[in-house]
């Protein structure tokens, strides 16, 4: 198409017409492969899972960096229904996903990341942000049990559902006057009441549903402890990669949101995943 084309006289409104549609029809004709592809064929795609009381915009900061660095990134929905349906729920995405990806999970998104990328050859590294890794076989409640109680068990508090076929359960939310404390202390006050009021809650059978599958037991891993850590005591998440063998563990002085406090120091661990696992 040419600036003179658009502007034959004549017959020029018709000529107009098809130019533009031409032009629309060639330009974006890659964009629904868009999601599915690496960048360049070069980075991974790095897919981060948030984790209970939360949704994907705590991954913000990240993204914000990790694009700026060229990788193509997507921080889907979990569900927070429980294991089965939510791993279940991000091993369908991944699987639509083109090339190399390096998959991140924080908190709870720990344990869904572990039994949604077994057997995704894929999936070349699984980083743990302040999170849940079980054993296959193990639930959260089995593990946590082996540690101290963190705070953030006193300041949950249960909600009835009904779905819509009748059937029933329980939510768990964090007491809106105990956010602050023992989730986000190291965010100011202000910004922990917001997330206080948007936060969505977790089914209570997440806590003791047992993982099927571990991928961690057979694809390289990266975790990051928050010293700080009222959620998930740091021992645990110590203990929990040092049992995985990970190839590097970070240590930063972080609430259990680091990947909201701290987020380059998130974004640096991803980076040495995607770098360690042979794609720049």
């Amino acid at each position: 198409m040419t600036a003179t084309g658009i502007w034959t006289s004549g017959k020029g409104g018709l000529a107009l017409k098809v130019a533009v549609l031409s032009a629309l029809t060639v330009v974006p004709a890659h964009a629904a492969d868009d999601l599915g592809r690496a960048p360049g064929g070069q980075k991974p795609t790095v897919v981060l899972v948030h984790g209970a009381f939360a949704d994907g915009s705590s991954w913000n900061g990240v993204v914000q960096r990790l694009q700026r660095d060229g990788y193509q990134v997507i921080a889907p929905p979990n569900t927070l229904r429980g294991i089965p349906q939510d791993s279940t729920y991000l091993n369908s995405l991944l699987k639509t996903i083109k090339g190399p990806i390096v998959l991140v999970g924080h908190s709870y998104g720990g344990e869904v990341i572990s039994q949604a990328a077994a057997g995704l050859d894929n999936v070349k590294a699984l980083v743990y942000v302040n999170a849940i890794m079980p054993d296959k076989g193990e639930s959260f409640a089995s593990l946590s049990g082996k540690f101290p109680a963190a705070p953030l068990t006193k300041a949950l508090q249960q909600v009835p559902f009904r779905n819509g076929d009748g059937t029933t359960g329980t939510d768990m939310y964090i007491q809106a006057g105990k956010f602050h404390a023992t989730f986000a202390q190291d965010l100011p006050q202000q910004q922990t009441s917001v997330m206080a009021s948007t936060q969505r809650p977790v089914a209570q059978s997440a806590f003791t549903d047992k993982l099927t599958a571990a991928a961690w037991r057979n694809k390289p891993v990266y975790v990051l402890v928050g010293r700080q850590d009222r959620a998930i005591d740091p021992s645990l998440e110590r203990y929990e990669a040092k049992r995985a063998h990970a190839r590097k563990t970070v240590e930063i002085n972080s609430s259990h949101v680091s990947l909201v406090s701290h987020p380059q120091a998130v974004t640096d661990l991803i980076v040495s995943a995607a770098r360690d696992s042979g794609h720049q």
